[in-house]
This record gives structure tokens, C-alpha cells and sequence, in this order.
């Protein structure tokens, strides 16, 4: 009975540690420099040096990429860590599209980068902020150096079909939209709940996502997995122009029978029109590198920015 009460502790005190280390980590990167409002995105400046403009995923706030510009700071890194309007408790824009939003999010990232003279500045986008990084090198590849993207592909409705395309996975994809926004707030948060426990290792990590979550506008994020189901980038990906860096992840889809390798060719097919693109591969985070396998991520990250600079064509 003494050791059974002794592992409950043991895993108690655990999650709580993880839960401190989290939140000091957050409280670090929210107070090393004041956020700035732009358009409605916020933005947090940590640092001197080469700019890096780091975009979160769906519903996350700008504290994903904390521990990962705290790395950097060494390499004379500055971060420019974003929270998309309407996610993570940030207030939407009343002047943001409806039905094109991450077209919208794209131009206005394009016109911060813009208005603050960043100089060909590396953007690292993870999932949908890795989607987002896609959409702006398309637009203006002259505006960049370099690309990374963490877990993110560029059509996510041919996942499980590669024949399908826009047109195919429309219906479902509006059924759905339309099922998110008519569900009452015990499903719907429910939903979010049992979907995140599949993204993170960590206990803690998950009850934060789920916060995040819960705290983020429903009809935005409908219409953001939408658009990211309906978009297909693969045609376009021959227009980017610097060097690309995709971190890919596998473990959590190991259950369902997925291998590392399978996994990969996905990847190597969504990214075949991308010329020089390097994919790696995790060995055992999920969806959330930068929190599940850190020390790999960090090194992979440190070792292309390192590589020779390339000037945009």
C-alpha cells in the first residue's frame, strides 16, 4: 500500500513539476520584451540578431515556440513569435475575412514583416503556422531565406488519399465546419479535449493546449481546419525559392499502423514539387516536436540556420 501511495506521489509531483517548468517557461518568454498588436496578431520580440518569425498551430498561442527561442538566443537569434487573432483567448478581428482567413493571416504576416523592415527573415511555422510559412513564401519568395516546418504538410485532405483533391474532400470537410459550429459547449469541448491527448506527451502540456483550446473562437477555428482540408499547396510549392527545412513526426499514428517510413514517403509526396527540401523525421514526439522532442528539433533547426546563408532569388 506504502509504495502504491509513494507512485501516486511520485506521478503527481511529476506532472506538477512539468506544470511549473511550462508555466515558468511561458511566464519567460511573455515578459522578456512587451507584445505588440498588429493588425490584430500579437507579436513578441525576444532577442538581437537574425529574425525569426515563429507562427503556432491551430487554437495555440505564440508560448509554443518558448523553449525553442529560448535555445536560439545563443545562435544571435530574434524571434518574432506570433498568436494568430482569435486563437488561445486573443480577440478576433472584426475586419478579418470569413471565408478566406488564412489568406488574410498570410497578407497580414506578410505586411508585418513588411512594415518592420525584416530583412529576409527565416519563418518557422508549426502546423497550421507551417501552412501559413507556405502561403507566404508562395506569395513573395523574394521575401525570405529560409523555411521550416514543424509537422505540417501542404494538402492535408490527401493524408489518407493521395488522388484526392480540393473538389473531393469538400463535402466533408463542410460537414465538418458545420458540425463544430452546431454542437452545444459540453461537446464541442469535449472535442477539443479528446482530440489534444493525442498531439502531446505530457499531461501538462495537454491541460494547457486544452485551455488554449477552449479559450479560442469557434467559428475561426471551423473555418481554419476548412480551408486547411480544402487548400491544396502542392502545385504551388515550385515557387518557393529558399532553402526548406520540414520536421515531420509519426509515433502518435504508430497504433493505426503507420511506420516512420511510411509516414516520410507522405511526406516526400506532398513535398515533391519543393526543390532541395530536407525532411527529417522524429523518432517518438507527436504533433508537438518542439515540446515532445525538444534536444532533436533545437539541433536540427541550429544546424540549417548554420548552413551557408542563401540570398532569395
Amino acid at each position: 500500500m506504502q509504495s502504491f501511495v509513494q507512485s501516486k506521489f511520485r506521478r503527481a509531483f511529476r506532472i506538477f513539476a512539468a506544470s511549473f517548468a511550462l508555466s515558468f517557461a511561458a511566464w519567460n518568454v511573455a515578459h522578456a520584451a512587451t507584445p505588440e498588436s498588429f493588425q490584430g496578431l500579437k507579436i513578441e520580440v525576444v532577442g538581437k540578431g537574425r529574425p525569426v518569425l515563429m507562427i503556432p498551430g491551430l487554437n495555440s498561442a505564440g508560448e509554443t515556440w518558448g523553449e525553442t527561442c529560448a535555445a536560439l538566443q545563443a545562435d544571435h537569434v530574434q524571434c518574432h513569435i506570433v498568436t494568430l487573432p482569435g486563437f488561445a483567448g486573443l480577440a478576433p478581428v472584426a475586419d478579418a475575412s470569413k471565408d478566406a482567413w488564412l489568406a488574410d493571416m498570410r497578407d497580414r504576416l506578410l505586411a508585418y514583416v513588411e512594415s518592420r523592415k525584416l530583412r529576409h527573415p527565416v519563418v518557422m511555422g508549426h502546423s497550421l503556422g507551417g501552412f501559413l510559412a507556405l502561403q507566404m513564401a508562395i506569395r513573395q519568395p523574394a521575401a525570405f531565406e529560409r523555411l521550416v516546418i514543424v509537422d505540417s504538410l501542404a494538402f492535408l485532405g490527401a493524408v489518407q488519399n493521395p488522388a484526392a483533391t480540393a473538389e473531393s474532400v469538400k463535402p466533408m470537410a463542410e460537414a465538418m465546419r458545420s458540425r463544430m459550429r452546431a454542437q452545444d459547449d459540453a461537446s464541442y469541448r469535449a472535442g477539443v479535449s479528446a482530440t489534444l491527448k493525442g498531439l502531446v506527451h505530457d499531461p501538462a502540456r495537454v491541460e494547457l493546449l486544452t485551455a488554449w483550446g477552449n479559450a479560442s473562437d469557434r467559428a475561426i477555428t471551423s473555418e481554419a481546419m476548412y480551408e486547411m482540408m480544402t487548400i491544396d499547396l502542392r502545385d504551388q510549392l515550385d515557387r518557393v525559392r529558399v532553402p526548406t527545412l520540414v520536421l515531420g513526426a509519426w509515433a502518435a499514428y504508430a497504433p493505426y499502423g503507420s511506420t516512420k517510413e511510411s509516414t516520410a514517403a507522405i511526406y516526400r509526396a506532398q513535398y515533391a514539387r519543393l526543390a532541395g527540401v530536407r525532411i527529417e523525421m522524429s523518432e517518438g514526439g507527436y504533433h508537438f516536436l518542439m515540446w515532445d522532442d525538444p534536444q532533436w528539433l533545437q539541433s536540427q533547426v541550429r544546424g540549417f540556420l548554420d548552413a551557408t546563408p542563401v540570398t532569395a532569388k
